[in-house]
C-alpha cells in the first residue's frame, strides 16, 4: 500500500463521487488516499480494521475463507463502494480476505476515528445504513440469481460483468473459485465455457476469456451481478 500524497487527485475523486454531500466537512479533512497495486492484499481476514475505505477507482475481490483452507469469492467490488462498514459498526475483525483485482484507489478513514467521534453522528449513521442496505439488496438478488437461472445465463452475466473495454477478460481468480460465486460445480463450469466456445461466443485460453460476439453473450446475460 502506497499512501498518495496529492491533494488535487483526493480533491477529484471526491468530487466525482460527490463525497462531499455523504459525509461532514471535519471527516472530509481526515480522509487520506491510499493505492494498491494489483493482486495486492488490502485486508486479511480476523485483522483490525485499521481503515474505513472508499473504493474510487479500481476494483477488488472480496472471498470467504473456510476452516478447511479452501476459499470462496463472495464478491467483486467496484467504485463508489465502501469497505469495512460491518466490522466498523460492530467493532469485530475483518471478516473477508480482500484484494486488489488491479490497481485500485481507495479513500481512507482512520477506523479509530470514526469510532471516538462519529458513531453518534446522524449524517454517518445513515451513511452506514444505506451502505449496508445496498450490499443485503445485492446479496438477495445474487443469491436468487443463482437459484433461479441456469448457469450459462449466469456464466454471461459474470461475463458481461467482468468485461472492460480490452475485449478480453483475465482470469484472475480460479475456475475453482469462480464455479463457487456462480453457485456451481467446477465441471459443470467448464462443460459451459465450452459450450460458449462452440457458439463462437467467447474463446478461453492462456487465463484469458476473449469476448467473440459481445452481442450475443449480453443477450445471453439475463440478470446483472449487483
Amino acid at each position: 500500500m502506497k499512501r498518495i500524497l496529492d491533494n488535487k487527485l483526493l480533491k477529484a475523486y471526491i468530487d466525482k463521487h460527490n463525497i462531499e454531500e455523504i459525509f461532514h466537512e471535519d471527516l472530509i479533512k481526515i480522509m487520506e488516499l491510499h493505492y494498491y497495486e494489483k493482486n495486492e492484499s488490502i485486508f486479511i481476514a480476523e485483522s483490525n480494521l485499521e481503515y474505513y475505505y472508499l473504493l474510487v477507482e479500481g476494483r477488488v475481490r472480496i472471498s470467504y475463507l473456510f476452516e478447511n483452507g479452501k476459499a470462496m469469492i463472495l464478491k467483486v467490488y467496484r467504485p463508489f463502494n465502501t469497505i469495512g462498514d460491518l466490522e466498523l459498526l460492530k467493532n469485530r475483525p475483518i471478516t473477508c480476505d480482500i484484494e486488489a483485482m488491479e490497481d485500485t484507489y481507495l479513500i481512507a478513514i482512520s477506523s479509530d476515528i470514526l469510532r471516538k467521534a462519529y458513531m453518534d453522528n446522524p449524517q454517518f449513521l445513515r451513511h452506514l445504513v444505506d451502505t449496508l442496505s445496498e450490499k443485503l439488496h445485492a446479496t438477495i438478488n445474487n443469491s436468487s440469481y443463482n437459484f433461479v437461472y441456469p448457469l450459462i445465463n449466469r456464466l454471461s452475466s459474470y461475463l458481461v460483468d467482468c468485461l472492460g473495454d480490452k475485449g478480453y477478460i483475465d482470469i484472475t481468480s480460479s475456475l475453482l473459485q469462480i464455479s463457487q460465486f456462480l453457485g456451481t460445480t467446477y465441471r459443470h463450469l467448464n462443460r459451459t465455457i465450452k459450450e460458449l466456445e462452440e457458439k463462437e461466443i467467447i474463446k478461453y485460453e492462456n487465463k484469458k476469456i476473449y469476448v467473440l460476439d459481445e452481442a450475443k453473450l449480453r443477450e445471453l446475460s439475463k440478470n446483472l451481478y449487483v
